[in-house]
């Protein structure tokens, strides 16, 4: 059974920083890609960031772009968010989602094609 359990997320103000993680279980995380998506009360949830099943590659939506960073430890079955000069903007329940390998650049951005979720952990960044 796979697990996908999302930490880290919390109350900051603006201009802070959080850094979540995700730790996989039940697959094998090195053979799969992980993205994180997040949802804001009354909005779609929207691509935030992915990162390939070797770390080699990483792929940003463009209202992040700059200010967080995706990693992986294959070794701790972890990939992380850091997230830097933080906004109200990005408050939002923040998911983790894993899709097995290969690297395709426009699949990674798409909600749909990711067969395993986490629960979700809350980012409020007030002003």
């Amino acid at each position: 059974q796979v697990q996908l359990a999302e930490s880290g997320g919390g109350l900051v103000q603006a201009g802070g920083s959080l850094r979540l993680s995700c730790a996989a279980s039940g697959l094998t995380f090195s053979l799969h890609n992980m993205g994180w998506f997040r949802q804001a009360p009354g909005k779609e949830r929207e691509f935030v960031a992915a990162i390939s099943w070797s770390g080699g590659l990483t792929e940003y939506a463009d209202s992040v772009k700059g200010r967080f960073t995706i990693s992986r430890d294959n070794a701790k079955n972890t990939v992380y968010l850091q997230m830097n000069s933080l906004k109200p903007e990005d408050t939002a329940v923040y998911d983790c989602a894993a899709r097995r390998r290969p690297w395709v650049l426009e699949y990674e951005r798409q909600r749909d094609l990711y067969p395993y979720w986490g629960q979700g952990t809350q980012v409020t960044v007030s002003s």
